[in-house]
């Protein structure tokens, strides 16, 4: 029951993009169209999951052991790098639309505060692995409906009348943070699963 109630508030109630506003530069610059924010959410899916793991038994089996934890922001953002450089290299071969729809996108993946941002969340509130893996990937899964909840809105602005001085990234950080406040009304949901438990 604990590890849903950890899925279900990284999904919904903590959701890494619009109630911890990381990554928001995918989250605006990919988000205009359907395919791409599908092929962006899964690719941030996979890279979560692999640097996470990796970089939790990095942290837990070398850093710490060696006293030598000063340099986890550094290794962790290594590991993030070479995982993203394997995504992008796997992408050029297996889906070369894909890849050349995200263009720029993908190798922003590496400087995604969202990718660094839960590997670092799941040192710093001590996740056993489970809990770690559990937390990772629900919190890109939460990603990747956000991503996807606000490409199907601005693919409805291209048909809609917007006033001009909102057009644009301005419509979707507008949009962005009324997004955020429709999730906050989860926040009551996360009390209840705690006191069910």
């Amino acid at each position: 029951m604990e590890y849903l109630v950890l899925a279900i508030t990284a999904i919904l109630i903590k959701n890494i993009l619009l109630a911890e506003y990381l990554g928001n530069c995918p989250f605006i610059g990919v988000s205009k169209k359907m395919d791409t924010a599908i092929g962006m959410g899964m690719a941030v899916i996979f890279t979560i999951a692999l640097s996470s793991t990796i970089t939790w038994a990095i942290q837990k089996y070398a850093l710490v052991p060696l006293d030598i934890v000063y340099l986890q922001t550094v290794v962790f953002i290594l590991v993030i790098a070479a995982l993203v450089q394997l995504v992008e290299m796997f992408l050029k071969k297996a889906a070369p639309p894909l890849y050349k729809a995200l263009g720029i996108f993908l190798p922003l993946i590496t400087t995604n505060c969202a990718v660094l941002g839960i590997a670092v969340l799941n040192i710093r509130r001590g996740h056993t692995f489970i809990e770690m893996l559990v937390f990772s990937i629900a919190s890109a899964v939460g990603f990747t409906i956000a991503l996807i909840l606000i490409a199907g809105l601005r693919e409805r602005f291209e048909i809609t009348h917007i006033p001009r001085p909102l057009q644009g990234t301005a419509i979707g950080l507008v949009t962005a943070g009324l997004m955020a406040l429709a999730f906050f009304g989860f926040a009551g949901v996360d009390s209840a699963l705690k006191a069910l438990q």
